[in-house]
């Protein structure tokens, strides 16, 4: 088992429209967030939010994220393009006999292992 303080968390002031104060985040757990008042109120709601997702996925017999593992992410996100580079994808995709969802994911696949950084 590991410390609650061995997790990496992330704090931002929420803006006035947001309500103000602190929200705390665990980049570890998807949807453990807390806020507070002020950041130390943030960090101890942000420690009790922690203990209880902790607490829930060991009663359902589930995984517990290792600190700084990133988490569980599902595989499945969606993204918005311009209509011109989804025909152009489409296109492409038709051109190589393989689903709009195949081509995308080797480009991806292709940049990732090119090691190029995105500024």
């Amino acid at each position: 088992m590991y410390a609650l303080e061995d997790y990496p968390f992330e704090m931002r002031p929420l803006k006035p429209s947001e309500g103000g104060g602190y929200l705390i985040s665990y980049p570890d757990f998807t949807e453990c967030i807390a806020d507070g008042e002020t950041v130390e109120e943030a960090l101890q709601n942000g420690r009790e939010a922690l203990q209880a997702v902790i607490g829930a996925l060991q009663e359902q017999g589930m995984p517990v994220p290792a600190p700084n593992s990133g988490g569980v992410a599902s595989g499945k996100f969606i993204a918005r393009v311009p209509k011109s580079i989804h025909a152009q994808l489409a296109a492409r995709a038709r051109m190589e006999g393989v689903s709009l969802n195949a081509m995308v994911l080797t480009l991806i696949a292709k940049g990732l292992g090119q090691g190029t950084r995105v500024e």
